[in-house]
């Protein structure tokens, strides 16, 4: 970027550049040399390089020829100060020598090392103005799918699927077979008096040290373990659950980037509104002041004129910062980079008024919503957990067994086995079996509860959506009525002004009118726009609606 300010005094003429004086900007510093050829000479030519970042080739050239036509220069740093020294010195670039009888301002510091003005240039090569990125025009399906692809909820829940995966293979584990393999050499010693209590005459105290070497395979196998199977069966229904939740976080995604489009969509209208009041606003002004320069028209006429003008520029203002604010909340869901200016590509569609054509009935809203399916996913674990925690009191069977070489070296071992069958049954655990059975059983009753909750919750909201999107039916037919018969007043009020049978506060009050026929039409749009979306979220239809 770069700013150029003149400063005038008896003197001289001096032009402040500050920034970076690079391609087309460096030809707007020439352009505004030329628009002073009427006043060089007759004062002195000071182009101030002070706050000047970066000068590349085309920055060179423009300096160059301003020398040649007389200017001098102030600089302050090595930078600026090495490169008007080429200039001053010989115009390398012009392949002029330096004019007799021109002088440059006193320039501080001297000509930078070889290496360095290498590395200047370099800087200078670099400092190209950077291209702004291409807007980023989306209609509200796009913005959907790309928020379903890049939104950090939507990534968290799917790892947290394929975390319970995981967790579902661990869970299995425990009803397969389980195989080892162990290898082991160790040094023995034992005291045989501590063995036996006692010293026995003619036996030694102790037995030892010698090697023992043992290796060889080990494993066991789950015959009947109801508690593991329960498990296993729970990990699964936990899987269930997880993907019912990551269908909760792109449902509920979905609803917010709808909503903060929708809303755009409204801000982009009321922008469009305002500006064909201001239109119409300065229309009326200009027509004030044409009847007041006849000597039809009144001045206090074209003061309210002008008044209603400068009131329609305010909204607009307004207006246009409610749009920029909403689209930078869209950036947000959307998680794209903060500097991408993003577009609507479906503002028409604002208009338009579709029907919500899906199945609306509370019964597939129960069976649809994800929040149901997570819920019931979550009840049949614990009824699972109950299960293992009551059937902790059956035994459990399980086939234990061990071969592997013993000896006291590898060279002298021998087979050796050990297989066992293994048949546990709890007698007594303190208590632990019975507590734990209760509290599945209270949290079953608790998730019975949260149920009855979430159905409730959900018949309200199908309820309630189903209203408000008829009731903004309706609110959309009156309001485009509405437009229509504001505009008609206008046009009458106006033409009465012009035939100067009415002063314009007709005019003035019918130009209210529009305008709150305006807002009405664009908040009814918007709240069946809304009230549709609400809708399809409180049915579970929000992806199927707006993102296939």
């Amino acid at each position: 970027m770069l700013r150029i300010t003149m400063h005038a005094s008896p003197e001289a003429l001096t032009f402040l550049v500050e920034g970076k004086l690079v391609g087309e900007w460096a030809k707007e510093l020439e352009q505004c040399w030329k628009q002073t050829a009427p006043v060089r000479g007759r004062r002195a030519m000071i182009v101030d390089l002070a706050e000047t970042q970066f000068i590349d080739q085309e920055g060179r050239r423009v300096l160059a020829n301003l020398f040649g036509e007389g200017a001098c220069f102030r600089t302050a740093c090595p930078m600026t100060e090495s490169i008007v020294s080429e200039i001053t010195g010989k115009s390398e670039l012009t392949g002029k020598p330096k004019p007799a009888g021109k002088s440059s301002c006193p320039l501080r510091g001297a000509i930078l090392p070889p290496i360095l003005l290498m590395l200047v240039a370099i800087g200078v090569k670099g400092a190209q103005p950077s291209t702004p990125a291409a807007p980023l025009r989306l209609t509200l399906r796009d913005a959907v799918e790309m928020a379903l692809k890049q939104n950090p909820q939507v990534q968290i829940a799917n790892l947290n699927i394929a975390m319970t995966q995981e967790n579902q293979i661990v869970a299995r584990s425990a009803l397969l077979p389980q195989a080892n393999l162990a290898v082991s050499e160790a040094v023995q010693r034992e005291n045989l008096e501590a063995f036996l209590g006692t010293s026995v005459r003619g036996f030694p105290e102790h037995s030892g040290p010698f090697w023992l070497f043992q290796g060889g395979p080990n494993g066991s196998v789950p015959l009947f373990d109801l508690v593991a199977w329960h498990r296993w069966r729970q990990s699964k229904e936990t899987t269930t659950g997880a993907r019912a939740e990551e269908l909760t976080a792109r449902e509920q995604n979905v609803q917010l980037v709808v909503s903060q489009y929708l809303g755009s969509l409204r801000a982009s209208a009321d922008v469009s509104a305002a500006q064909s009041r201001v239109d119409l606003a300065k229309a009326l002004f200009d027509q004030a002041s044409d009847l007041q320069k006849n000597g039809v028209g009144t001045g206090i006429d074209t003061l309210r004129a002008n008044v209603q003008y400068r009131n329609e520029q305010q909204r607009l203002i307004e207006s246009q910062t409610t749009l920029a604010t909403s689209l930078y909340g869209l950036a947000r869901l959307l998680n794209v980079d903060p500097h991408q200016v993003i577009e609507l590509a479906d503002v028409s569609e604002f208009f338009h008024t579709p029907a919500f054509s899906a199945d609306e009935t509370m019964e597939r809203a129960f069976v649809e919503r994800p929040e149901m399916k997570a819920l019931a996913s979550e009840i049949r674990s614990a009824e699972l957990e109950k299960k293992a925690a009551q059937d902790a009191r059956v035994p459990r069977l399980a086939l234990n067994g061990s071969w592997s070489e013993e000896g006291l070296s590898p060279g002298s071992a021998i087979p050796a086995y050990n297989f066992t069958v293994g048949f546990e049954i709890p007698l007594y655990t303190g208590g632990r079996i019975r507590a734990e059975v209760a509290t599945a059983d209270l949290n079953l009753r608790k998730l019975a509860q949260q149920q009855t909750d979430l159905r409730n919750q959900i018949a309200q909201e199908v309820k309630t959506a189903t209203a408000q999107l008829d009731a903004a039916k309706s609110e959309v037919d009156v309001a485009n009525l509405g437009i229509d018969l504001a505009r008609e007043e206008v046009t009458q009020a106006r033409d009465r002004f012009q035939a100067g049978v009415a002063n314009n506060i007709e005019v003035i009050t019918a130009q209210d009118e529009l305008a709150r026929a305006n807002d009405n039409q664009i908040v009814a749009l918007y709240r069946y726009n809304q009230a549709r979306a609400d809708l399809a979220h409180a049915t579970g239809q929000m992806e199927s609606l707006y993102a296939k």
